[in-house]
């Protein structure tokens, strides 16, 4: 990763810091040394980074373009650039996508989606100048494998995994990294508190999102992924010499990413004379 001068570590740009990954990493990447752009959306969430190594604390709501332009902006005044951003800001969303709630639903989008997208427009143009820069999108093992009342939440993500794709092979040309990481259940408030749910409960959903959406709430706070361990492996992916497209997090986004590919060949080799049969015959 290219650093921003020979004397200075690359600066850093992360959304989402007030808890779980955001505030683990905000942590992590200031205790090693990087000037770093600590932002959440209620500022007195960011009184706990006063006095941690090189940081400049921003208030930031991804789903206002103001605020957007007024954070990068004041982020490259105060550092001169922005050669790592991490987009982590985002939020949950439990319900069968029957009992889902159109508003609710849209909110998330908003968050998850168009917010990110916000953030990567704003700070491509300076990056694909000087061709160089790292972008990193917070997606889940939900962008991979479905789940049971996740499934707006999963299309949120999946949306992620499809921008960030395409995004990959538009900006790779300049200089500029994008990398994808797709965590599992992590030790966060995620399920626990932050992440909101449907007020439609179907009896019908009862044994399959109904029960999965118990088990979330439930399992919060015990869930095996560390976060902390976690921020050093993102930390780690970006510095290396071949940073991956994708990074999986915990055993279980190993395993169910893994699966998932697994049942998605099965069909298609199942199908494959159908699937190649539907072009025009060749002449």
């Amino acid at each position: 990763m290219t650093q921003s001068t020979a004397n200075q570590k690359p600066v850093w740009f992360i959304t989402g810091c007030s808890t779980g990954f955001g505030y683990d990493l905000a942590r992590h990447v200031l205790e090693s040394g990087y000037p770093t752009v600590v932002t959440a959306r209620k500022t007195e969430d960011l009184k706990k980074f006063e006095g941690i190594g090189n940081a400049l604390m921003l208030p930031l709501d991804v789903t206002d373009p103001a605020q957007v332009a007024a954070a990068v902006n004041a982020a490259r005044e105060h550092f001169g650039r922005i050669d790592v951003l991490v987009n982590n800001a985002g939020v949950g969303y439990l319900g069968a996508v029957e009992e889902s709630e159109e508003e609710q639903v849209r909110w998330m989008f908003e968050v998850n989606v168009f917010g990110l997208g916000r953030m990567v427009q704003a700070v491509l143009p300076e990056m694909r100048e000087r061709r160089s820069g790292f972008i990193v999108n917070i997606s889940s093992v939900g962008g991979i494998s479905p789940f049971p009342t996740l499934g707006y939440y999963c299309a949120s993500k999946f949306a992620v995994e499809g921008l960030s794709g395409s995004l990959a092979l538009e900006v790779e040309p300049f200089g500029v990294k994008v990398m994808l990481v797709e965590p599992s259940g992590f030790r966060t408030d995620w399920a626990g508190r932050s992440a909101r749910e449907s007020a439609v409960r179907i009896a019908d959903y009862a044994a399959t999102a109904g029960a999965k959406r118990d088990q979330l709430r439930e399992f919060s706070g015990r869930q095996p992924g560390d976060p902390a361990r976690a921020a050093k492996a993102i930390v780690q992916a970006v510095e290396s010499a071949n940073p991956p497209r994708h990074l999986l997090l915990g055993n279980a986004a190993y395993d169910l990413a893994t699966a998932r590919l697994d049942t998605m060949r099965k069909d298609f080799v199942a199908w494959e004379s159908v699937a190649r049969g539907a072009d025009f015959p060749k002449a």
